[in-house]
């Protein structure tokens, strides 16, 4: 075996180990302290009472649950929820007020643009792919309507207002 061979295969080990060392070489981040586990089990069990209900309104619309039962469940749910609500109120959540309500606002402006522009909160202007289509078939029902002469006295089928001759049984037109 040649030396520089050798020194090839030691190099290429101090490297994969390196790079396989690397996680235990770097700053791993804080772990999460006892307040953000709190605050994250309290919207799980949120989530979870919100389904919950949902299910329960569902499954008594469907006639699964007995009327007597339903009055009792929902209320334990709702004050279930109304708890965990005051709790991650409590909690004090710190989010950036700020920032949301001027988000807000700015959906709101360009709701009054768009209102100003359309020429009135009456002439709402919403442009979607199935506006064509939508004139397209307008435009030939209108076009069949003022094509259409009446019914053949023969058959009964419509017939155009340039037909002299019914186009299914073949019945002079007046």
């Amino acid at each position: 075996m040649d030396i520089g061979s050798i020194f090839l295969i030691l190099g290429l080990i101090v490297i994969v180990g390196l790079f396989i060392s690397r996680p235990l070489l770097e700053r791993t981040a804080p772990l999460a302290n006892q307040g953000d586990h709190q605050y994250s089990s309290l919207l799980a069990e949120r989530d979870r009472l919100l389904n919950a209900l949902q299910e329960l309104d569902f499954d008594y619309t469907l006639g699964k649950i007995p009327e007597a039962d339903y009055p009792g469940q929902r209320t334990s749910l709702l004050t279930r929820g109304a708890d965990i609500l005051r709790q991650l109120d409590a909690f004090g959540v710190e989010t950036d007020e700020v920032e949301a309500e001027a988000r807000l606002e700015a959906v709101i402006a360009a709701r009054h643009a768009d209102i100003a522009s359309n020429g009135g909160p009456g002439r709402i202007h919403r442009t979607s792919p199935d506006d064509d289509l939508e004139a397209l078939i307008a435009s030939r029902r209108r076009m069949r309507s003022e094509k259409s002469r009446g019914f053949c006295p023969q058959c009964g089928r419509p017939v155009g207002a340039s037909d002299r001759f019914c186009p299914n049984c073949g019945a002079t037109l007046a």
